[in-house]
Parts: C-alpha cells; sequence; structure tokens
C-alpha cells in the first residue's frame, strides 16, 4: 500500500516546513518536513526540494509499516500509521504495543495506543497529543480535526502516562521539529475511565468535542 494524499497532507500540517535547517528537540539537523537524513548547518532549500525530500522519506515508513503489519487495512488506516512511524520511528514502530494488538487483530486498540505516544524525553507535549487525536481521526472516520495551535481539553491532554523512554524517532513541536521521541507508555486514569465506553468511542468522543470547539472558534455554530 502507498499512503493517502490526506495522510501526505496530515504528515506536512504537523511536521511544518522548514526551508533553512534547524536543530530539532534531540539536537539533530533537520529541515523542510522534518527531513533529518542529509540535513546540516547552513543548509537551505526550496519547496519543491522539501517535497521531493518528504517522499522520498516516504519510501522507507511506507515499506516500513506494509513490511510490519500483518492485517488488512483501509488506505486511511495506512496512512495514520504511515504519520504516526514517521513522526516516532520505524524501530519504535515495531517494538509498538500498538503493532502487537494490531496484528491480533485488535483493530479497536489502535486509537488509544496512539494516544499514549504524546510524550517526548517524559514531558507530555501538546502538540503531540494533538497530532495523535488528528491520526486517530483519520484511522478512525478517515477525516483528521485536531488542530495544531489548539490545545487538548482536559480529557485527551490526560490520555496516557509515560512510564520509560527508549531508542529514537522523530517528534512534531509546534511548527513541526523532528526530535527524540520512543515512548514505552501505559493507559492513564482518563483512559481507564473510558474503559466501559471502549476506545474507539473514547477517542471518538474527544474526537467530536474537538471539531465542535473548532467550528465555535471560527463562529460556524
Amino acid at each position: 500500500m502507498r499512503i493517502t494524499d490526506e495522510g501526505i497532507a496530515l504528515i506536512k500540517q504537523w511536521e511544518g516546513l522548514r526551508l533553512e535547517a534547524y536543530r530539532d528537540l534531540g539536537n539533530v539537523w533537520t529541515i523542510g518536513y522534518g527531513h533529518t537524513a542529509t540535513a546540516r548547518e547552513g543548509m537551505s532549500i526550496t519547496e519543491a526540494e522539501a517535497e521531493r525530500l518528504l517522499r522520498f522519506d516516504l519510501e522507507e515508513f511506507q515499506n516500513a509499516v506494509n513490511d510490519a503489519v500483518r492485517v488488512e487495512l483501509t488506505p486511511n488506516q495506512f496512512a495514520a500509521l504511515v504519520s504516526w512511524t514517521y513522526n516516532v520511528g520505524v524501530m519504535a514502530m515495531r517494538r509498538s504495543t500498538l503493532l502487537k494488538r494490531l496484528n491480533a487483530g485488535d483493530y479497536e486498540a489502535v486509537p488509544a495506543e496512539l494516544a499514549k505516544w504524546n510524550r517526548v524525553k517524559g514531558h507530555r507535549v501538546p502538540g503531540l497529543a494533538n497530532r495523535r487525536a488528528a491520526e486517530a481521526g483519520l484511522w478512525a472516520r478517515g477525516a483528521y480535526v485536531a488542530s495544531r495551535e489548539m490545545q487538548p481539553d482536559a480529557g485527551q491532554a490526560s490520555t496516557a502516562q509515560a512510564l520509560t523512554s527508549t531508542g529514537t524517532g522523530k517528534a512534531a513541536v509546534g511548527v513541526g521539529a523532528a526530535g527524540v521521541l520512543s515512548t514505552v507508555a501505559q493507559h492513564s486514569d482518563a483512559m481507564g475511565a473510558m474503559g466501559n465506553l471502549g476506545p474507539v468511542v473514547g477517542v471518538t468522543l474527544i474526537l467530536t468535542a474537538a471539531t465542535l470547539f473548532v467550528l465555535w472558534r471560527r463562529g460556524r455554530i
């Protein structure tokens, strides 16, 4: 499978575009849409070059998801997993509880598992919580609703508590800086409180609330 246009748009939104090299949270030189492999100090690129680098990078993450997932996926489900893997890294994806539960056929566990990956070096990052909600929305309904500027509500903000961190990956923060992120996490009390509803229902409620908030902010309701 290959990532959908909607999945690419999601990655662009959350990684952000930087045409001059910068150091991310992991002190790694980064440029374009979170590209690190060839980034170096003083480097600058055009938007077209950033697009080419993104497409090149996506090949690795598409191949990794295709190789690791052993169950059938819809195009939107595949796109959500590629976006997540692009952010956290291939090694983290392969070692994750999310992958284990998905390959066991537990599709409904994926939104809640995505929500756990919201920390960098043990600290919860609102931008990551919002990105995880966006990916969960793409997984569940084929549409993402979280805003990069919007703070997660109290329920969403407490969806996960990280116990330890291992390995390296990429984390989008604010305008999308790529940094070190690889988290071994467990359900928080908030997810436990929603346990009787099931993970998909819980995430759906969160995303619905976020949608209503965005519409209210824009004066549409």
